[in-house]
């Protein structure tokens, strides 16, 4: 699939394709449905508590040859996704509370 990236147009008629849709369930199924920037500093981050996104490490319109690649997609959630992106908007994922202190993963 050849995905034009040249336009915020055209990156929308990507999001809202039927392949983009099913990627991207494949992808939050995958990770559990849990941010993956929340996870490895401990947090928990579901979906109850947060929209959950997926987002492209290599970006889309740079890499649109990465678009559907799974190594090239993980599950954040919004205030990580917009920290990604340095979006004015973020809160900072600092503010929700460690879940799993008690538990030690190694």
């Amino acid at each position: 699939m050849v995905i034009d990236t040249s336009s915020k147009e055209t990156r929308a008629l990507f999001y809202n394709s039927a392949e983009w849709k099913q990627k991207r369930k494949e992808i939050l199924k995958r990770d559990n449905y849990e941010c993956q920037w929340c996870k490895a500093e401990g947090r928990v981050t579901l979906a109850e508590e947060s929209a959950l996104e997926v987002d492209h490490i290599q970006e889309l319109e740079s890499h649109p040859e990465l678009a559907l690649e799974d190594d090239n997609l993980r599950t954040l959630c919004k205030d990580c996704h917009n920290k990604r992106h340095n979006r004015m908007k973020y809160k900072g994922c600092n503010s929700k509370a460690n879940k799993w202190q008690d538990e030690r993963w190694d």
